[in-house]
């Protein structure tokens, strides 16, 4: 009798540990999220965002409580979710390349542990601009805050930075002694979570008139469509045969073999996604929230909305451009030409002084299609959701920015379970093949 994988998942006890890990430190995630952060009104609150989404007044705090699953509507602690974490990593790397200082520490024994160290130091400064700014976004609430401004600042201050560098915490955890990558199933989690809230938003829709089913039909076909395009393309990869010729070791001698460099069509995977998120949400809470007090704020929150012109160009060129900043980071066109030569092998019809150069065109003729492939699956499903007038609740959930996410997310989680599950001799999650992890 054929085994079931989805039962050799728990079989194993090392794996089934690991599962069991996950699950309960996004439980922990999740119940966070409810629990709102001391001097919060929870009822006026409410009532504050029902008000908004009835006048249609839905810009980047929607954008902000979407990606937090929730959290930042319930003014919870962990209201800003792992955004700060991965703003500052985005910060840190560009710094790694700027300064010489930086780049050898990183290059020294020990020296990622330092900058990773020198990255939550900065979220830490982050966080705590982001929940100041979010003081002053609650004061404009009315009957929100319920103590003096100054214990309910500080209070608010400190709580929040504090959910934020325990869930960066809580993501090492989850790498660590549980199964995919931390701060991308956090994401994950918080998108999900957004599910059910979304499906009742569009059953209420149908309902009353304002959504056509024919249509409704028609964008959950195309989104179906869509998912499959991102998994072709996530797995899509482009091989560089390489030729290793005969080599004398102590007294063996090692016969000529023949392999390939798989470069992905898009190296980076999801990651230019995410951190295109990131960095557009980070400037844009700052400019919402004290667009009140100061006007150029305020213009340009209301130049930057989520779903607008500049908004969609802006997007575009940041997911282009970390496509080719990641790809180069993890995919150093010099580093694998000084290995293969190294190693005594060749790329053939290349000569060996030009093999970095020949990499560096095969990867920048990779990296701008499946770029531009990134940038269109994140950005059609806003102009479908403007021509068919989707709800937001529905279209930022089937939008390109959280299939991406979701699907490679996923697809890693696949790759590390099903790599468990080969590793003690059984099936993996799939019949033929076998499922390509991603680089998260």
């Amino acid at each position: 009798m054929a085994s079931n994988a989805l039962v050799d998942m728990f079989r194993i006890k090392d794996l089934r540990d690991r599962i069991l890990f996950t699950f309960g430190m996004l439980l922990v995630f999740r119940l966070g999220s409810t629990l709102p952060i001391p001097g919060i009104n929870i009822n006026a609150l409410k009532l504050y965002f029902l008000s908004q989404e009835a006048s249609g007044t839905i810009g980047i705090t929607e954008y902000i409580n979407f990606f937090s699953g929730g959290a930042f509507k319930n003014f919870s602690v962990f209201m800003l979710g792992i955004m700060p974490y991965i703003s500052m990593s985005i910060i840190m790397q560009l710094l790694v390349l700027v300064f010489p200082r930086l780049k050898k520490i990183s290059e020294e024994d020990g020296g990622r542990k330092k900058i990773q160290r020198y990255t939550r130091y900065g979220t830490v400064l982050i966080s705590l601009l982001q929940s100041y700014v979010v003081t002053i976004y609650a004061d404009q609430i009315p009957n929100a805050v319920t103590m003096a401004k100054l214990p309910y600042t500080l209070l608010a201050m400190g709580t929040v930075t504090t959910g934020t560098v325990f869930l960066m915490w809580l993501g090492e955890q989850i790498t660590q002694r549980g199964v995919g990558n931390g701060i991308s199933l956090l994401i994950f989690a918080g998108i999900v979570a957004r599910m059910p809230n979304a499906v009742t938003v569009l059953v209420r829709e149908i309902r009353i008139g304002t959504l056509n089913p024919v249509f409704v039909l028609i964008v959950l076909a195309m989104f179906i469509g869509i998912i499959a395009l991102v998994v072709y393309e996530q797995q899509g990869q482009r091989k560089i045969p390489v030729h290793y010729a005969k080599r004398v070791v102590g007294r063996k001698m090692y016969g000529a073999q023949n392999t390939y460099i798989p470069f992905k069509i898009n190296p980076s995977g999801v990651i230019p996604v995410i951190f295109a998120s990131s960095l557009l949400t980070f400037p844009l809470q700052i400019a919402g929230n004290l667009g009140n007090k100061i006007k150029w704020f305020g213009d340009l929150a209301s130049w930057l909305r989520p779903g607008g012109a500049p908004y969609l160009i802006t997007y575009t060129l940041l997911i282009v451009f970390f496509a080719y900043f990641y790809t180069q980071v993890t995919l150093n066109p010099v580093e694998i030409a000084k290995q293969i030569r190294e190693n005594g092998g060749s790329i053939p019809g290349i000569r060996s002084e030009k093999t970095e150069e020949y990499l560096s065109r095969i990867l920048n003729r990779i990296v701008l299609p499946g770029s531009l492939f990134l940038a269109f699956i994140a950005v059609i499903p806003t102009i479908i959701q403007k021509m068919f007038n989707i709800p937001i609740q529905v279209a930022m959930l089937m939008g390109g920015t959280s299939l991406l996410i979701m699907v490679g997310v996923d697809l890693d989680l696949m790759a590390q379970i099903e790599g468990h599950l080969r590793m003690h001799h059984h099936e993996g999650l799939v019949k033929k093949g076998k499922i390509r992890s991603r680089n998260l």
